[in-house]
């Protein structure tokens, strides 16, 4: 298998922060479902991250020590090939993932998770930059209403996904749908 699927910091952490809203939750749950339950179908190895930062006491929902650095409990259960804790924006930096995709010869990746303009985004642009082919699936992501500090204009979820994707298409990445991602995974283990 020459894919891996990259399930980036879908954690119940994220239900604790003041911008968490479930308006967009069903659709991403289903979207990230059937590309988890695809790229098992095919054998896919599976990458999941969690993010950690802020002080490692039980009162921060990104520490460890809170508990919540777990995966959403609507998720199916999985055996990840790996799991790293991140520290930083993008998955590749200094968790090692990087040395266990090559070690795998893994040249493309499935980037999904939470939040589409932040981990997911930073961790596209490195890995195409490191060389990796990305399949960036937009609807197995999440993201939340953001406002612009200056204007005060208020962005929706289907305008900062908009934006992402427009800035990663053909510079970073190909924006796929689960479909496309799981066909373009499973043409790759035949070529």
């Amino acid at each position: 298998m020459k894919t891996a699927l990259l399930l980036i910091d879908v954690q119940e952490s994220f239900r604790q922060r003041p911008y968490w809203s479930t308006a967009e939750l069903p659709a991403f749950l289903d979207a990230s479902r059937r590309l988890i339950e695809g790229a098992q179908a095919q054998g896919m190895p599976i990458v999941r991250v969690f993010h950690s930062d802020g002080p490692e006491t039980a009162d921060n929902p990104f520490a460890l020590a809170s508990g919540l650095m777990r995966p959403l409990e609507e998720l199916p259960a999985l055996q990840p090939a790996l799991e790293v804790i991140k520290h930083r924006h993008s998955a590749l930096a200094g968790t090692g993932l990087a040395i266990w995709l090559h070690q795998h010869g893994i040249q493309r990746l499935i980037v999904s998770g939470i939040r589409t303009e932040q981990c997911c985004e930073t961790t596209t642009r490195h890995a195409s930059d490191e060389g990796w082919q990305v399949d960036y699936v937009t609807e197995a992501t999440l993201t939340f209403a953001m406002q612009h500090p200056a204007s005060g204009t208020t962005l929706s979820p289907a305008e900062i996904k908009l934006r992402t994707e427009t800035v990663l298409q053909d510079r970073f990445a190909e924006i796929c749908t689960v479909d496309q991602a799981l066909a373009r995974a499973a043409a790759a283990v035949s070529a």
